[in-house]
């Protein structure tokens, strides 16, 4: 027994080595005593044990998906493919070019977009079929297994229209949202609510660090010929010639959302109108006036347009505080009740500020989408999935980012199992996942409620 107990002894001392000091104390200070063996045998018995234990419930009982049964999912969709949201106007003063013309109003789902959402919800009826979320019916039955709510805007509402005629096709299900059309609904409004000085204060500041902290020349570089702005109304009239020139303004006010004046907003709002061209399907010699030929090129393009929302919505600080609604909402009909409570599945249509915000306010790590220059691209969804073992009897979470690619938008693509969109797994940092993706629900209530704080 004593030669096992040294053996387990310079085993753990190799080990563990934090542990190291007391082993050694207890194996080797006055060992011809019963006492301490009897200390000794003790410890190395726990040790052993403590070795065999996982340290992660998760990843013990998770590894057999067999045992895994879909309980529940809630899906926060961006609304799909939209004209550009500001006028012809804004734009024809910082080019000398003209831009290519819409058929549908200003931030209004195209036509192209409800067909690029009716795959997706056909690929996710298809999905939640395979998972056994809902019984062989061909229409959820009333709210108690659908449920969908929507900003008041007709590109979120139309969103879901079309989603629901690929997931559900001829079933009648009701879109719920405020009556008046193109308002906005408090819930997935970006507005600071926080009025302080101290906030805005620090609100301020961190805005400016992450400023600070990214390098914009080259993709400014990039931008300033595509749109030939040396040439342009802004060049002549306000000698705006070179947008990494002009200054940038942060601003914070109660009820309204962050703001940034100057240089970069003038970029996004470039940008965002050239990926939607591309989107859209617009003949590649007018999509960026045939000047974006290169998958270098689109990525510079979108480090500013993808710096321009990180500055915005990536401070915890106002993540936190511009979120919160979304948060509250997450928190009473998800994650503090019991399955059976609520809708199975839970839709939310909403926009690229609302994804932003939460996955900052919720510490999600920093992740990247293959195929996609967009850090929160068209049509994206958050997928909250609610899991339950079999086998432990506990539940667990498992988040993805589900979109389609750049490629995909364009071409059309149609989605199924066999064709599906792209699945990212996301992981937030006090949610630790296994190699499958679960995170113990419990740490993810507790991720909530500190998103809440």
């Amino acid at each position: 027994m004593v030669v096992g107990i040294i053996f387990l002894c310079f085993s753990y001392k190799f080990m563990i080595s934090n542990v190291y000091d007391i082993l050694n104390d207890v194996c080797y200070i006055n060992n011809k005593t019963k006492k301490i063996y009897m200390k000794a045998k003790i410890v190395a018995l726990w040790l052993f044990i403590f070795m065999l234990t996982p340290t992660s419930s998760v990843l013990a009982s998770t590894d057999n998906v067999e045992d895994m049964q879909l309980k529940q999912i809630l899906l926060f969709s961006r609304h799909n493919l939209r004209t550009p949201i500001v006028s012809t106007s804004v734009y024809n003063e910082i080019t000398d070019k003209k831009w290519p013309v819409w058929d549908a109003k200003c931030g209004h789902l195209t036509t192209k977009g409800g067909v690029l959402e009716v795959y997706m919800g056909h690929y996710f009826r298809e999905w939640i079929n395979q998972n056994k979320l809902f019984s062989d019916e061909i229409c959820p039955i009333k709210n108690k297994d659908f449920f969908v709510y929507t900003n008041s805007l007709q590109r979120t509402i139309a969103t879901a229209q079309f989603f629901i005629a690929g997931a559900f096709p001829g079933c009648s299900i009701k879109i719920h949202h405020r009556s008046k059309i193109d308002t906005i609904d408090p819930l997935f409004n970006m507005i600071v609510t926080d009025d302080s000085v101290e906030f805005k204060r620090k609100a301020l500041l961190a805005m400016k660090k992450h400023f600070q902290a990214l390098h914009l020349q080259s993709s400014y570089d990039e931008l300033n010929p595509i749109l030939n702005i040396k040439n342009s109304k802004k060049c002549h009239i306000d000698q705006l010639c070179n947008l990494s020139l002009k200054d940038n303004n942060f601003i914070i006010k109660k009820n309204q959302e962050p703001k940034i004046l100057g240089s970069l907003q003038i970029a996004n709002f470039s940008i965002d109108a050239i990926n939607l061209q591309y989107y859209e399907g617009f003949p590649l010699d007018h999509v960026g006036w045939g000047r974006v030929d290169t998958a270098n090129k689109w990525k510079k393009l979108n480090i500013l347009k993808n710096s321009y929302q990180k500055i915005l919505f990536s401070p915890k600080i106002i993540a936190k505080n511009v979120a919160h609604p979304l948060l509250s909402y997450f928190e009473k009909n998800f994650t503090s009740v019991n399955i059976g409570n609520t809708a199975k599945f839970i839709m939310l249509v909403g926009h690229d500020s609302n994804i932003a915000s939460i996955m900052s306010a919720m510490n999600f790590n920093p992740y990247k989408l293959p195929g996609q220059y967009e850090n929160t691209p068209i049509g994206g969804k958050l997928l909250f999935q609610r899991w339950y073992n079999k086998k432990d009897k506990k539940e667990y979470v498992k988040v993805e980012y589900v979109y389609q690619t750049a490629d995909q938008l364009r071409n059309n693509s149609y989605l199924s199992l066999q064709k599906p969109p792209k699945h990212i797994t996301l992981e937030m940092k006090n949610c630790p996942i296994n190699t499958n993706g679960y995170c113990a629900w419990k740490d993810f209530q507790k991720v909530i409620q500190a998103a809440l704080k």
